[in-house]
């Protein structure tokens, strides 16, 4: 009877292990979306600087009864700009988006807002990405919905688009204003 090595075992157990992974992968409830820790709890601290010539917000205004939409964007963020239409439509809608230029140059963010538009109620700045990294923002564009009593409904990674308006970002806002 030939002895069998314990390395003729491993090709066949690591294969099995990463079969085993990928159908876990394959059949979560969204592969595409990253989790967030903060959903269901309240907003973090806003550490924001003022955005020249805008309004700003603060706790307060995310706990002011009104469901909301805060989203961390940037000047030199590609999918940003792909985004830019969906926030303007949904600012027409009356919703209001409260926007944190994330580690941008304030010139530059000014110029993107001055070409593309001004879809945000309020603005802020989080010049170092402090505000981001208690956010939990892996990158911009992320959009959070926001409960009239400060809560985090919804934390959105990535470009909204008219497809995740209405898959995603509308069943939150109604989640919101259920609460």
């Amino acid at each position: 009877m030939a002895k069998v090595s314990p390395l003729m075992l491993a090709p066949p157990l690591i294969f099995g292990a990463f079969v085993l992974l990928a159908a876990v992968g394959m059949f979560r409830d969204d592969p595409e979306s990253l989790p967030s820790a903060r959903e269901g709890q309240p907003a973090p601290a806003l550490v924001l600087t003022e955005f020249p010539g805008a309004p700003g917000f603060d706790e307060a205004t995310l706990r002011d009864g009104e469901v909301k939409l805060v989203n961390f964007w940037a000047s030199w963020c590609a999918p940003c700009r792909a985004e830019h239409p969906s926030l303007e439509k949904l600012a027409a809608e009356g919703i209001p988006i409260y926007g944190v230029n994330y580690k941008d140059k304030v010139e530059n963010a000014q110029a993107f807002l001055d070409e593309l538009g001004n879809p945000f109620a309020a603005l802020g700045r989080d010049e170092q990405g402090r505000t981001g990294l208690d956010w939990g923002v892996y990158g911009v564009p992320e959009t959070y919905v926001i409960a009239g009593d400060g809560a985090i409904v919804l934390r959105f990674a990535g470009p909204i688009t008219s497809r995740v308006i209405d898959s995603t970002i509308r069943p939150a806002l109604e989640k919101a204003a259920a609460r």
